[in-house]
């Protein structure tokens, strides 16, 4: 084989990886687009939507209503300024030494059980209303098992008579 001969089949091998790749992504983009498109994934774009809305609430709820009382009742401590301030290994001056801010975890930890009531309150909340809403629905009857026998044969007869 030339060169000519060479550089030819390596061309159309190229021209065939180059189509055949566009083929798997145009697979891939179908592949998205069906994903994208089942109810699945839109029920849970728009639950991160509407939780991302709600864990403003919560968040606005713990730090303006419940943290004040919890507050009142403790002796107005605020935990978040509690701190102790490490020794220094450095001999500068200018530079701060460390410093341990339990207080801060102590606040966090306290919101993470006051969100996690809030959130429990409100699910329960909402199982209560679902079950007095399936409550509400009316029973379906349940047709006798003899009426249920006797409507097939009927249906059966009349197939046969229409053969």
């Amino acid at each position: 084989m030339d060169k000519q001969e060479k550089r030819k089949l390596r061309r159309e091998r190229i021209k065939k990886l180059k189509i055949k790749k566009i083929k798997e992504k145009g697979k891939i983009v179908k592949e998205f687009k069906e994903f994208i498109s089942r109810g699945s994934v839109m029920d849970l774009a728009v639950g991160i939507i509407i939780g991302a809305s709600f864990t403003a609430i919560v968040n606005s709820m713990v730090k303006d209503i419940i943290t004040p009382i919890i507050g009142i009742l403790v002796g107005g401590i605020d935990f978040s300024s509690l701190t102790v301030t490490l020794p220094s290994i450095y001999s500068n001056p200018e530079v701060e030494p460390p410093v341990f801010a339990y207080g801060l975890f102590i606040q966090a930890v306290i919101n993470f059980f006051i969100i996690a009531v809030c959130v429990f309150i409100i699910i329960k909340f909402m199982n209560a209303l679902k079950k007095k809403l399936e409550a509400e629905k009316p029973a379906e009857t349940k047709k006798d098992a003899n009426i249920v026998l006797l409507e097939e044969i009927r249906d059966l007869l009349k197939k046969q008579n229409e053969s």
